[in-house]
Parts: structure tokens; sequence; C-alpha cells
């Protein structure tokens, strides 16, 4: 038997960011665990990490959480570190073809190591204006990008992806 593929589609500022074919690998009614090569074009150079062609991610979704955190690794296995995208709760369209987020612009990077815990693109949140087009958006999303650094911070990260 096959194993069953979905779209996963980012969606930022209403459209469609990006859009990729991902391998289902669990859904127990509240997060959903999926795999995807990178579906960048070529290499992309943040500084602090490199995702390029070969990199594999496994991404874990909430629908009750205000976040997806993508662990990463290099085609051979070798744990890179997580990216978190705080996003609104994650929505399985009905058929459960098409997996959408919408990214509310703020990450976070956890390094392979947990040495590196950086907080990433407050500066375009601001610009977005969420909080004043959804105030109550932008105080969840703030909330959840405080959990995830906390978690990271304490040691607690990774005990998120094994629940």
């Amino acid at each position: 038997m096959s194993a069953r593929s979905v779209d996963v589609r980012l969606v930022k500022a209403g459209a469609t960011k990006i859009r990729y074919r991902a391998e289902l690998l669990g859904d127990d009614g509240t997060r959903l665990v999926v795999r995807a090569p990178w579906a960048g074009s070529g290499v992309r150079d943040f500084g602090f990490v490199r995702f390029e062609p070969g990199d594999v991610f496994t991404e874990h979704y909430w629908r009750d959480h205000w976040y997806s955190v993508k662990e990463v690794r290099t085609s051979d296995g070798t744990l890179k570190g997580w990216y978190c995208d705080i996003t609104r709760p994650a929505v399985l369209a009905e058929g459960g073809d098409e997996l959408s987020v919408e990214d509310l612009d703020l990450d976070l990077w956890v390094s392979a190591d947990g040495t590196e815990i950086l907080r990433l693109d407050e500066d375009e949140f601001e610009e977005s204006g969420l909080a004043v087009r959804d105030p109550e958006a932008a105080v969840e999303a703030v909330r959840a990008l405080d959990e995830l650094e906390r978690r990271a911070r304490s040691g607690r990260f990774t005990r998120l992806l094994d629940q």
C-alpha cells in the first residue's frame, strides 16, 4: 500500500505563498505530521542555516495551536534543527487532500544542539498590521512564539513533537 499524500498550502496575506506535495505520516485528530523534500527552488541561506535541495522536512501541524514545527535534516539524515512558523491552527480540507495554514510572519529557529534559539521576522510581523486588523490573532501569535521559545530554552522543545 502506498503512503497517502496531501498538498501543503502556506497562505500569507491572503495569497498562496507556497504549495507542495507531502507524505502524510500521521493524523491523530489534533496533530498532523507530514514529510516532504525542501520545496524551495535552489538554496536558501538564512545565515544561521541553509535549506537546500536534498533536505528533508518532517512537519508537525496542530489544529489547536498557533504554530507548526518543521524538523530539518540533510539528505543523509543529519539534523540541522527546527524551523517553527507561527500560523493560525492548521485546517485539513474535507476529503483530506489539502492541509492549509496561514503564516503570521513570526518564526523561531532552534539549532540541532539547542544552543541557537532565534526569534525571526518580528519586524515583518509589526509591519503586517495584524495587530490592527485582528488584535486577537496578533496576541495568539506572540503567545505562540513565546511558548515555543520557552520550551526551547527549558529543554522541553522536542517533547512537544513526541506527544
